[in-house]
Parts: structure tokens; C-alpha cells; sequence
């Protein structure tokens, strides 16, 4: 670990245009809990599997048992920005970090200060009202009884984060592909990269480095310059900027 701590550090150290792809592994840390892993969220118990409740036929059809599950599962809004969302948020200060590409829909890299997030899922910060298009910010969500409702026109409030059945935004997806097909050094943390058309925007990568951190083995390591097994917040909080 501490040899791939340093060849890290100076990976870091040799350029200005990194940019970090990361997934559920970068907020567990702070609290939140991911889908796949053994104590993630499907490996619980519930009337209907996760992927069935978030998917938008679910959320039209069952919007009271979506939300109760949304509500109780996916609004973390006390959860507080870990060590790699810090460290993250340094480097793009400091002029390293290009943008963050984002699996997450937790807002917690802007928490941290981060500027250049995309969010490839969306954002539970943002919701919006389907007749009039009011916005709506978690809190409002979150103390909301039931299903969310307008409080100017009565409709049923969306939560703008990408469900299982819709399509990723477009804009999102290219500023993703012109972010990663630029970069000199891509790192990629916190995924397992099972989740598609997502993970496949690394194909995009030319760039000298790719740093693979993660607990389990991806599907990218062996494509990898450099190959941590580990926390991310550990690996990235130990680097100098």
C-alpha cells in the first residue's frame, strides 16, 4: 500500500488535468449505503427488489411505495463529505482536477467545495414538479408525508435522478466523454463498473494514466497503470496537494 501510496503521489504530482470517475464506494464512507455490496441495499429485505422500485414504471404506477422507499433509503441528507470528497475538491482548487464524474446522486462533492461535478444519475437535490415544473430542494422531500405534491399546482413532485428505464441526459454524457477523452490521468474509484452505459465512458480515456482504487477487483484492472485495493477515502486523504 504505501509503495502504491507514493507511485500515486507522483503520478499526481506530474500533471494539471486529472479527472476522478467514481461510484457508490465514494460516499459508503460517509454513511450512505451502495446497492451491490453485502450489506448494500440489495442484499435487503423489502416488498419488491430496489431495481423494480426505482424504475420509472414502478415510480408511475406505485408512487407510495416508491417514496416510502426513497424516502427512507436514498435521502441521506446528514451524511457529511468524507476524505476523498475533500481531498477531491483540493485538487480541482489547486488547478489538477479538471471534473468529477459522478455515479452518485448524494450532492456530497459539492458539499466539499467541488465546482466541476457531473452527474451522470442525477441528483436528489434537485426535484421538480411534473404538471407546473416547480423546483423543489431534499428537505422539502424529506419532510414530505407520502407522495411529495406541488404546494402551487397539486402535482406529484420527481425526484431528478436518472430511474432504472430512463435514459442518462445527453448534455451530461457528452461533457462526461469531452472531460475523460481529455485527460491526462483518469482515476476511477468507489465503482465496481457494473453499471452500463455509465462505466462505459471510460473507453473514451487516451490519456498516460489510469489509477484503478478500489476494495474488489473492476473489470478496468488490467488496463490499469496503477492498482490500489483500498478505501478511497484513506488512499486520496494520505496525498499531498
Amino acid at each position: 500500500m504505501e509503495e502504491s501510496r507514493k507511485r500515486l503521489q507522483q503520478i499526481i504530482d506530474e500533471t494539471d488535468n486529472i479527472v476522478f470517475f467514481g461510484g457508490a464506494g465514494v460516499s459508503t464512507e460517509s454513511g450512505i449505503p451502495d446497492f451491490r455490496s453485502v450489506d448494500g441495499l440489495y442484499n435487503q429485505k423489502y416488498d419488491y427488489p430496489p431495481e423494480t422500485i426505482l424504475s420509472h414504471s414502478f415510480f408511475v404506477h406505485n408512487p407510495e411505495e416508491f417514496y416510502r422507499f426513497y424516502h427512507d433509503k436514498m435521502l441521506c441528507l446528514d451524511a457529511k463529505p468524507n476524505a476523498a470528497h475533500l481531498k477531491l475538491a483540493e485538487l480541482e482548487k489547486k488547478g489538477k482536477l479538471k471534473a468529477v464524474v459522478t455515479q452518485n446522486i448524494d450532492g456530497l462533492h459539492q458539499a466539499a467545495g467541488s465546482r466541476k461535478v457531473l452527474e451522470l444519475h442525477g441528483s436528489v437535490h434537485r426535484n421538480y414538479c411534473q404538471k407546473c415544473h416547480a423546483f423543489f430542494d431534499a428537505w422539502y422531500m424529506k419532510e414530505a408525508e407520502g407522495v411529495p405534491r406541488c404546494d402551487q399546482c397539486g402535482g406529484i413532485i420527481k425526484p431528478d435522478v436518472v430511474l432504472y428505464e430512463e435514459g442518462l441526459d445527453n448534455r451530461t454524457i457528452q461533457e462526461s466523454v469531452d472531460a475523460i477523452a481529455r485527460a491526462d490521468v483518469l482515476i476511477i474509484g468507489g465503482t465496481s463498473l457494473a453499471v452500463y452505459p455509465a462505466a462505459g465512458l471510460i473507453d473514451y480515456f487516451r490519456g498516460r494514466h489510469l489509477v484503478v482504487i478500489n476494495k474488489s477487483p473492476t473489470p478496468r484492472d488490467k488496463y490499469a497503470s496503477l492498482l490500489v485495493q483500498g478505501s478511497i477515502g484513506e488512499v486520496l486523504g494520505a496525498i499531498s496537494v
